[in-house]
């Protein structure tokens, strides 16, 4: 395979075949995310437990220390009393069925993340097809589905992310921005790596946790010494 030059340049600078200390392998992506942008420094856990199997699932949600670097838009869906809370907590969007229709006859989809209140999933589920494919629709287990709207809109708003098995056993999630720096970084690092682990399903048997690794949007990716964690 063929590497563009920084990339190239990145991976002779350390050893790809080691597992470095957090606070190690992090300062190893900031220095080689070398993108004129802020890059997104992502976290990639390889478990080993089977994903197709009802209770091995791992799924939650965690606001990080420091956030994600990312101010997400919000759309609420609710009527009444719990919609002016939800403009008020700092929404960017609040409605109801209009809503819907202007995603279902506009393709709109200018927001990161819906909430919406129990009373209302009959309204979002007409379009649930359209929601799904782009990981977009409530959920009771991601916060999204809540009468607390205003709790909802403020956790996003500080950071929240949602951490879920995928297909082939691994998590992947961002944990902050090249700019944030090795310190907090690695806090947000150990404070999603606790809530994966607590995570572990009853039923998963052997070795929880099979490989950690840090990368940064155009970076190669550094791996993490488990063992400790």
């Amino acid at each position: 395979m063929k590497y563009g030059k920084k990339y190239a340049e990145s991976i002779k600078a350390y050893d790809r075949t080691k597992a470095y200390e957090t606070a190690e392998a992090v300062g190893l992506v900031l220095e080689n995310a070398k993108a004129k942008f802020d890059e997104t420094i992502e976290l990639h856990v390889r478990l080993g437990i089977d994903p197709r199997q009802a209770d091995q699932q791992v799924r939650g949600v965690l606001v990080l220390p420091h956030g994600t670097g990312k101010v997400k838009k919000v759309l609420v869906i609710a009527k009444g009393a719990r919609a002016d809370a939800a403009q008020a907590a700092g929404a960017d969007f609040v409605g109801a069925e209009e809503m819907i229709q202007k995603i279902q006859t506009e393709n709109w989809f200018d927001f990161d993340v819906m909430i919406t209140t129990p009373d209302m999933m009959g309204v979002v589920g007409r379009i649930g097809r359209i929601l799904g494919p782009k990981g977009l629709m409530p959920n009771p287990k991601s916060g999204t589905v809540t009468m607390d709207v205003a709790k909802a809109v403020a956790e996003v708003k500080a950071g929240k992310v949602e951490y879920r098995l995928d297909k082939t056993a691994i998590i992947h999630c961002p944990i902050g921005k090249k700019s944030f720096g090795v310190e907090k970084i690695s806090e947000n690092f150990t404070a999603l790596m606790d809530a994966i682990v607590k995570a572990k399903p009853a039923a998963a048997k052997g070795q929880y946790i099979k490989s950690v690794s840090l990368t940064s949007t155009m970076g190669p990716g550094v791996k993490v010494n488990y063992n400790k964690i």
